[in-house]
């Protein structure tokens, strides 16, 4: 579905991203992890089309689409989700999803449910400083879905939530990947989410491999000593 040849990104004279080759397939679950600016965000911006790579080329259903815009790629079946949701002053829960929506009239609002609110108690609230993280997360994960993108990607859903908050992302993702249609890729450090996963993506100083699963705990001691100083 979607395919990346030889994708490489410099800011500043500093290689965010080397040579990287990656190939996702249809109705797959995939979690990309690794140290903290290691690319794992540039990369997912360069898919989306945020970024832009000086080398390399991206394919979607074979065709090539490294200069369309966020919008065409949109368009095109990939959706996007921040590490840190945008806020819309003066706008509603349920106008935002209807907008997500294209303008579709939301009946029952099963999209809510999914994510873990009540639909009473959030379609007429605003998107604003009174909803915490954890709620501005969710909300935009639902937007996201109502687009209803062949590929949805998630930048680190987990960041800036507290523990309740997380353990309901962790239902909600559980549910993705049974049901969802499409191929999600999440940006993610958490083992919960790596369990998941039917391949996990490593990337560190900008180079891309395949991790096997039973390596997962391995994974996460690295980034716990990472956050102390660097074990990786």
């Amino acid at each position: 579905m979607l395919e990346l040849k030889n994708i490489s990104l410099e800011k500043e004279g500093k290689k965010i991203l080397d040579r990287i080759d990656l190939k996702l397939e249809e109705k797959k679950f995939y979690v990309m992890t690794g140290p903290n600016g290691g690319g794992k965000s540039s990369l997912a911006k360069v898919i989306m089309g945020i970024e832009t790579s000086q080398k390399g080329q991206i394919f979607w259903n074979k065709e090539e689409i490294g200069q369309k815009s966020i919008d065409a790629r949109s368009k095109m079946g990939i959706g996007f989700s921040f590490q840190q949701p945008i806020k819309f002053k003066g706008i509603k829960i349920k106008r935002l999803l209807e907008l997500a929506s294209k303008n579709k009239k939301l009946r029952g609002c099963g999209v809510l449910r999914q994510v873990g609110l009540c639909p009473r108690e959030y379609l007429e609230r605003e998107v604003d400083s009174s909803l915490s993280g954890g709620e501005l997360k969710r909300i935009e994960i639902a937007s996201v879905l109502l687009q209803r993108p062949k590929l949805a990607i998630f930048d680190e859903p987990e960041a800036g939530i507290d523990l309740w908050s997380f353990n309901n992302l962790i239902e909600v993702f559980k549910d993705l990947q049974k049901n969802y249609a499409g191929t999600i890729l999440v940006i993610s450090h958490q083992e919960k989410i790596m369990e998941m996963a039917d391949e996990i993506l490593l990337i560190k100083n900008g180079r891309l491999e395949i991790v096997e699963k039973n390596k997962i705990a391995n994974l996460v001691i690295k980034k716990k000593c990472d956050s102390k100083g660097g074990c990786i």
